[in-house]
C-alpha cells in the first residue's frame, strides 16, 4: 500500500488540473488503488481541498480556452495546410515489408476560415440580450391590446332560424 505523501498528492493534483482523467486512470498513473484514493479522501481534508482547488483551476482553464476559441470563431482565422506527395525510395523499414517513402513535393497553403455566424449570434444574444434576441416573438394582440381577430358574434334564436332556412333553400 502506497504511503500518503505530498509528492503523490502533487502528481494527482497536476493530473486533475491538466485533463479530464477518471479517478481510475489517475490511480493507475500514480500507483495507488481506488480504495486508497477514497481512504485518503476520507482521512485527509487537505487532500479533498487540493482536489477541489485543482478542479476549479481546470474549469478556469477550460473557460479561458473556450473564450479563445470563441474569439477565433468570431473573427475568423488563417489555417496552414500542408500537402505532401511521396514516391517509393526503394528502401525498406526494419521489418523488411514496409517501403520508406521519399518526399517528392511538399506544398503549404494558407486558407482563411471565415467568421462563424452562429458564434457571432451566440455572443450577441448572450452578451447584449436587450438588443439581440435569438427567439421569435409571437404577437398575440393587436394595437392597444385589441384582439387580432374580432370574436364572432353569437346569433339570436331568430337569426339562427333565418340562417338555417337560407341554407335549406340553397340546397
Amino acid at each position: 500500500m502506497a504511503k500518503y505523501t505530498k509528492a503523490i498528492v502533487e502528481r494527482i493534483v497536476e493530473f486533475v488540473k491538466t485533463d479530464t482523467f477518471t479517478i481510475e486512470e489517475i490511480c493507475a498513473k500514480v500507483g495507488i488503488s481506488r480504495r486508497l484514493w477514497y481512504q485518503w479522501r476520507d482521512d485527509h481534508p487537505e487532500f479533498v481541498q487540493a482536489l477541489e482547488d485543482a478542479e476549479r483551476d481546470r474549469m478556469e482553464m477550460f473557460v479561458l480556452e473556450a473564450k479563445k476559441s470563441l474569439l477565433k470563431k468570431i473573427k475568423g482565422y488563417d489555417a496552414k495546410e500542408t500537402k505532401v506527395t511521396t514516391i517509393p525510395s526503394g528502401k525498406m523499414e526494419a521489418d523488411g515489408k514496409t517501403p520508406i517513402p521519399k518526399i517528392k513535393e511538399q506544398v503549404t497553403t494558407t486558407k482563411h476560415v471565415a467568421p462563424d455566424t452562429g458564434a457571432i449570434i451566440f455572443v450577441l444574444t448572450n452578451g447584449d440580450p436587450d438588443h439581440w434576441k435569438n427567439r421569435q416573438n409571437a404577437e398575440l394582440t393587436g394595437a392597444n391590446g385589441e384582439p387580432l381577430v374580432k370574436p364572432a358574434r353569437v346569433l339570436t334564436k331568430k337569426e339562427a332560424k333565418e340562417f338555417m332556412k337560407q341554407l335549406e333553400d340553397e340546397v
